[in-house]
């Protein structure tokens, strides 16, 4: 079972004997009811009156609970020497990497910001490639159309924390989706000419990982894009001083590479096109 305030905060307040409590996050409801120490679930387990208190009074944490004990999630790499921790929102949570949040979540949630980022592609067919994992998010979209989704992860510290999340399980359980780990800078270069339709390109920040924002890396991607392929590349805020001068930048190096390119600023990026060759 994993919580955060937004299952557990009505606990305190909660007058009746029995109630409906999410056990994963908001994905489904199950009951439970009032005990002298706290609430009890179906198994026995009693979630106390103390634990409810500490996860209400987390507001950036997600907690597992399991043998009578409550855990925050929250993982530290030492390949990246960076924590990585689940947090929540009234929907899926996002992952934060030492305090960043990895989707967007002012006037938005992670679900709403990763349709965007597949609104911005176009219809995602055929083969696709999705450079960062992350939560998988992007990956299990992605699925919705395409026949099969490769998607690329760094860091194996943030898969062990997917396989806490209940709204990353279908990364493990869809046979449309291929796992790897490592470098999307090493890894691209690879992949055959021309095996993808498409690709998502969500990295982290230029000032983490400037080498995925690079020359070489634009011309891997136009190599592997069949004729007519598209990418999509997400930046950042184009209205903040940062994201502009980054989105100059990556939108000069993308035309050097071959491709035509238009803003995406809902999605918060670009798409470049590959053209008919």
């Amino acid at each position: 079972m994993i919580f955060s305030h937004f299952q557990t905060r009505p606990l305190l307040e909660e007058s009746a004997s029995e109630t409906l409590l999410s056990q994963d996050l908001g994905l489904s409801l199950s009951p439970v009811k009032k005990v002298a120490k706290g609430w009890q679930f179906c198994d026995g387990q009693v979630l106390t009156f103390d634990q409810i208190r500490t996860i209400n009074e987390n507001e950036n944490g997600c907690f597992l609970f399991a043998d009578g004990e409550i855990a925050k999630v929250e993982v530290f790499s030492s390949r990246t020497n960076r924590y990585y921790s689940l947090m929540p929102t009234p929907k899926a949570p996002t992952l934060l990497i030492s305090g960043i949040p990895m989707h967007r979540i002012k006037d938005t949630t992670p679900v709403e910001d990763t349709i965007q980022k597949i609104k911005a592609l176009g219809k995602p067919f055929g083969r696709i490639l999705d450079t960062a994992t992350g939560l998988g998010y992007t990956a299990i979209q992605a699925t919705q159309t395409a026949q099969e989704v490769v998607t690329i992860e760094f860091d194996p510290v943030v898969l062990s924390i997917c396989r806490l999340n209940p709204w990353s399980q279908a990364l493990f359980t869809d046979p449309k989706i291929s796992k790897l780990i490592g470098d999307s800078f090493d890894l691209v270069q690879d992949f055959d000419d021309e095996s993808f339709n498409g690709i998502i390109h969500d990295p982290p920040t230029f000032n983490l990982a400037g080498h995925l924002y690079s020359q070489s890396i634009y011309q891997a991607f136009f190599r592997i894009l069949r004729s007519r392929g598209r990418l999509f590349h997400y930046i950042g805020n184009p209205e903040s001083r940062t994201g502009a001068t980054t989105s100059r930048g990556v939108v000069n190096r993308l035309r050097r590479a071959g491709f035509s390119v238009t803003p995406k600023p809902k999605a918060f990026g670009v798409l470049a096109e590959k053209p008919f060759m």
